[in-house]
């Protein structure tokens, strides 16, 4: 196992490379720190020579990515365009953020979908299996920003009016009240409920889904057979054997979920004004500063690559059977 680990590290590090240049090649042809200034009458054209030799931009493409790419090593990640901050704190906050919103919203699903899907596969064609089906259609089939704005009115304003509140029960922007200091429990309870409902809601489907088909095809199999034979109870067959492996399809859905949070949820966080990665990127887009969305990528492209990693040192514990040379 530990060969097989130190061998995927190795081979991740070409992959990152290439990565790497692919990402800074589209970024810097697509996105261009000057057009502002170009645009602006009262801009001198020494001015934007100035800046261009600031921002190294007068060099080649290659000298460009070496000097971008030894800098970003070493944790050197550049001052951003719009604000004149430096990069690293900024994304160091939005991916912490990101993840506290990803990390919550995916165990509410695994736990919820996965619950869902068992009991569904165990009680087969049953009036709950028809119904979490149903449900999970639905769940699939409903836009993000519509249900987005829809629990924002029913909770955010029709609630509030109903019951005579001074404030929302849960809030539908930010991740803090004005003025608070610290971190108060509940009150990050309250802004996470909404956004963590909306992105839950896709994702309990997709779990659910999944793992009603793996129990069926699992309970099905010869081994299960040969432990009912056994003797064993019903409850150690299913939780110990037919989960366990039932388990997998989902383990490579999960790591890609969870490493697709460093790239941030950008509809979620951009409705409910959720401060995280994907709000980052959407700003850092409209400005054209390309200082910010470089390590971004890299970030979410480094982030993809470990949880595979990930996913595949899972399947050797969930399945015996899977073993590593």
């Amino acid at each position: 196992m530990g060969r097989y680990i130190l061998r995927r590290l190795l081979y991740a590090i070409p992959v990152l490379l290439i990565s790497s240049v692919l990402v800074f090649i589209v970024v810097h042809a697509t996105a261009d720190p000057l057009a502002a200034a170009r645009l602006n009458p009262r801009v001198r054209p020494q001015d934007i020579e100035r800046v261009r030799d600031a921002l190294g931009l007068d060099k080649s493409g290659f000298q460009q990515y070496m000097t971008w790419l030894g800098n970003f090593l070493v944790g050197d990640w550049g001052t951003s365009l719009a604000s004149s901050r430096p990069v690293f704190p900024d994304i160091k906050s939005a991916l912490w953020n990101s993840f506290v919103l990803g990390a919550t919203a995916t165990v509410v699903s695994l736990a919820v979908g996965v619950g869902i899907g068992l009991y569904s596969s165990l009680k087969q064609y049953s009036t709950f299996d028809y119904i979490a089906t149903g449900g999970a259609f639905l769940g699939l089939s409903m836009p993000v920003f519509w249900f987005a704005l829809i629990v924002q009115l029913f909770f955010g304003v029709y609630m509030t009016r109903w019951f005579h509140l001074s404030e929302p029960i849960f809030f539908t922007a930010g991740m803090t009240a004005p003025g608070s200091v610290g971190i108060n429990v509940l009150d990050r309870v309250r802004h996470l409920f909404l956004p963590v409902l909306v992105v839950s809601v896709q994702v309990i489907a997709v779990y659910s889904r999944y793992m009603r088909a793996s129990m069926l095809e699992v309970l099905q199999s010869d081994f299960l057979r040969t432990a009912r034979s056994k003797g064993l109870r019903e409850r150690r067959v299913v939780v110990r054997h037919a989960m366990r492996n039932a388990l997998i399809p989902i383990t490579t859905q999960v790591a890609l979920d969870v490493g697709t949070i460093a790239g941030g949820l950008i509809i979620t966080e951009t409705i409910f004004a959720w401060p995280g990665m994907g709000s980052l990127f959407i700003d850092a887009m409209n400005s054209g500063d390309y200082m910010v969305i470089l390590p971004w990528l890299m970030v979410t492209v480094t982030f993809v690559i470990l949880f595979n990693l990930v996913a595949d040192i899972m399947y050797a514990f969930l399945d015996p059977r899977i073993r590593y040379a």
